[in-house]
């Protein structure tokens, strides 16, 4: 279903939706007052009201094992695993408060926890996602650094990442705050289930074009850069190694992992947020144009399910953290632990010739 939106003079002052053709009275719409039916079917709610409680479930409980694992087994307590649960907690928020509110309200078809609801889920969410961003660029840093040793001699201590994971909540603040003071606002998005910064309207007071551009370019340009350059190095150097030792089979090997994760990491940072800020730019730059609200939800919807598959790359396929979580389950035995702590991550290894 294509909507139009209304003109500037009659912007609410807490939402935005696209309204029909001959809807005349935007008040009988507001996704705080009624089920936003007419955006979709009661099935398409439903089924991601379902699809936002897995996400809150599965989100939560592999989060809150990566934090509890953290805590029990003192050989996680490595610099690249402050920065995964750095990652975790930020995972967590977004699971435990945006996407169970996504649920519910979902599940009642509109915003049923009105207008201040809607400004606290989508400061969370904004606050959790953006740790959750810049998190990953620290990670692909801290590869660089330990790996390529472009500093030298220079070593990466625990103190350094905890530094860095402080610096991601500062970065996440920049992010989510202004909304909350008049720099662009929280407001019901997509299905107006879900609420997150104005992308949509051009109101001066707001100033919603400039804040957009700020988030495009410091929250999503500048971590993307980021970490296409570090594990770009990353890269290289394995491959110099591989090439200098064509002969050995480990080396070999390393190179192949490292490729694989290379690319894992660099698709999973674009299926999470390119999305979400190729969206942004579309609306900001095609005012007045038609566009399917239905289609708007599925970006806010794989922000979302990063919380589920960012730990899933980041952290059970560390064979460390996975023996470990593993034994904290009872699923493995002490053979399987010794094997794991004598075991060390391939591109760990490999430096550049």
């Amino acid at each position: 279903m294509k909507m139009r939106g209304y003109t500037s003079n009659e912007i609410p002052e807490d939402f935005w939706i696209p309204i029909a053709l001959d809807t005349k009275n935007i008040t009988s719409l507001s996704p705080y007052l009624v089920p936003q039916d007419h955006l979709g079917s009661t099935g398409l709610f439903y089924s991601l009201s379902a699809f936002m409680l897995f996400l809150s479930v599965a989100g939560t409980a592999i989060n809150v094992l990566t934090i509890v694992c953290t805590i029990q087994y003192k050989k996680l307590r490595s610099h690249l695993n402050y920065i995964l649960v750095n990652l975790a907690v930020a995972n967590l928020i977004v699971s435990s408060m945006g996407s169970s509110t996504c649920f519910i309200c979902f599940a009642f078809r509109y915003m049923i926890l009105g207008p201040v609801g809607c400004k606290v889920e989508g400061f969370t969410a904004t606050l959790g996602g953006m740790v959750s961003l810049w998190s990953l660029a620290v990670i692909a840093v801290e590869r660089w650094l330990v790996v390529c040793k472009p500093l030298g001699n220079f070593s990466f201590q625990p103190n350094h990442a905890i530094g860095l994971c402080a610096l991601t909540w500062v970065f996440a603040l920049f992010a989510a705050v202004p909304p909350l003071v008049g720099w662009s606002r929280y407001i019901p998005e997509g299905m107006q289930c879900a609420c997150g910064p104005d992308w949509y309207t051009t109101n001066n007071k707001f100033n919603n074009e400039s804040f957009v551009m700020f988030l495009f370019c410091f929250c999503f340009a500048v971590p993307f850069t980021t970490i296409v350059f570090c594990y770009s190095q990353l890269l290289f150097a394995v491959k110099a190694v591989a090439k200098a030792q064509a002969e050995s089979v480990s080396t070999q090997k390393a190179e192949r992992e490292v490729t694989r994760m290379v690319v894992v990491m660099v698709l999973g940072f674009l299926v999470c947020y390119m999305p979400y800020a190729s969206f942004a730019l579309w609306v900001m730059n095609n005012r007045g144009q038609e566009f399917d609200l239905r289609l708007a939800t599925i970006p806010s919807a794989l922000s979302k399910a990063s919380t589920v598959y960012n730990p899933v790359i980041y952290v059970l396929l560390n064979k460390q953290f996975r023996s470990c979580m593993k034994q904290m389950l009872g699923m493995s035995g002490a053979g399987d632990e010794e094997s794991t702590s004598q075991s060390t991550t391939e591109v760990s290894k490999v430096e550049p010739a």
